[in-house]
């Protein structure tokens, strides 16, 4: 019997703690695959009293027998996934055994980070906010059809190709008086491209599918967020990928009918890092206790996440774009102890009262609010306050698919997962 993909994504701005779901649900899959996003993401898993933050491995790399992919949708520096390989290692996981690379990916070069800090310094007081990692100008040079892809690492002629596209990128810093020095990353990147070239490379559309034909089961795992997808995000203060369900089809090339369930990741209130239409933003008091409370500080960049209250509107968006068959609600424990907690369920749009999300949502926005009320610490997942399970089933009504996960801490063991969740109508 052929098995499906099921899709696992971000269903706000990102770091929504889909690390933890996959390294959670990861031993009912045979196979884990990034299918979008590159070292900009941050996937946070904590257990046995240790934290993980892997950025380009698959989140499934701990749990034994799995088969961790990295899809073609994904853009690769091979500096950072050497570093991540060895720092598992030391920590005595061996993911070589059991970690595939997409030939069809594209690999991040050391001018292509160069391009990515001067362009963002050219930006000034407009800048998106970029990780600097280099994951634009590669995705600019996937569309752009010169990049450079893992595959060529097996060719002849890689060398040549390699000076071909670094020459482009030359002619292209110098039109920026704030480019940065890139040569001295050179070798660096030679000698871990080599490595790479070791591992494990397949055409990874013809290798899933026989994987599906044998009736194994595929999570794919999404990076950063719906509303930072390139067509459906907040833009232009998006990611340069699909970060939708659609684009597990095209990052790892499955067809639609091949897809499962599509599960969603959403705090229980919203984050967001840079800059951007934040909605439901909280410049006060309780958004940095929000902040402290939850360490909302970036995995990948350390810098502050700004905090704000949960936004249905958005949500309900990224189940409809996304077709989300159910929802994980992450970091319910961070907002333990208040009093109450607001909800926004419709925006306020010049005058007009909406629940949809405009085409614009730079300015002139105002969250219309709901107060609901809090719940206190809590100390298991298998008995939730009824505050909580109020407020879980407020959201369930509002978006339409069941909240199925529930997590109340960071722990790999704090999670519950609820069979019995109804939506209500």
């Amino acid at each position: 019997m052929k098995a499906k993909v099921d899709v696992l994504l971000g269903a706000q701005w990102g770091d929504e703690g889909k690390g933890k779901v996959v390294d959670v649900i990861a031993p009912d899959y045979a196979v884990i695959a990034r299918f979008q996003g590159g070292p900009n993401a941050g996937h946070t898993l904590i257990f046995d009293g240790k934290k993980h933050v892997l950025h380009t491995i698959p989140s499934g790399v701990f749990r034994p027998g799995t088969w961790n992919l990295v899809g073609n949708g994904v853009v690769i520096d091979p500096v950072i996934l050497m570093r991540e390989i060895d720092n598992l290692k030391a920590l005595g996981v061996d993911v070589t055994e059991r970690l595939l690379i997409g030939r069809r990916a594209h690999l991040i070069l050391p001018t292509h980070r160069a391009l990515d800090a001067a362009s963002e310094a050219d930006k000034g007081k407009e800048k998106i906010g970029s990780t600097l990692k280099g994951i634009g100008p590669t995705y600019m040079d996937k569309t752009g059809r010169n990049g450079f892809r893992v595959g060529d690492l097996e060719r002849d002629d890689r060398k040549e190709r390699y000076a071909t596209l670094v020459k482009k990128h030359e002619r292209l810093l110098g039109l920026y008086s704030t480019a940065t020095a890139w040569k001295e990353a050179e070798q660096e990147w030679y000698d871990a491209s080599s490595r790479l070239r070791e591992l494990k490379l397949v055409d990874s559309e013809h290798w899933l599918d026989e994987r599906l034909n044998a009736g194994d089961r595929v999570l794919a795992e999404g990076a950063q967020g719906t509303l930072l997808d390139i067509d459906f995000g907040t833009y232009p203060f998006v990611t340069s990928s699909n970060t939708i369900c659609a684009g597990a089809c095209t990052g790892l090339g499955v067809a639609p009918g091949r897809i499962g369930k599509v599960i969603g990741i959403f705090k229980a209130y919203s984050t967001r890092v840079g800059s951007g239409p934040f909605p439901t933003e909280l410049n006060d008091a309780t958004g940095e206790h929000i902040r402290q409370v939850g360490r909302e500080f970036g995995s990948t960049t350390g810098r502050p996440r700004r905090c704000g209250w949960l936004d249905l509107p958005a949500l309900r968006y990224a189940v409809m774009i996304n077709g989300i068959t159910e929802l994980a609600m992450m970091k319910a424990d961070v907002l333990s102890g208040m009093d109450e907690v607001a909800i926004c369920t419709h925006y306020k749009v010049n005058g007009s009262i909406t629940d949809r999300v405009p085409y614009d949502i730079t300015s002139g926005i105002e969250p219309v609010y709901e107060q609901l009320k809090g719940w206190g610490n809590l100390s298991t997942a298998t008995d939730l306050p009824e505050s909580l399970n109020m407020y879980i089933r407020r959201i369930e009504k509002a978006v339409g698919v069941p909240v199925r996960i529930v997590s109340i801490g960071p722990d790999r063991a704090e999670t519950l997962v609820r069979e019995s969740a109804v939506v209500l109508s």
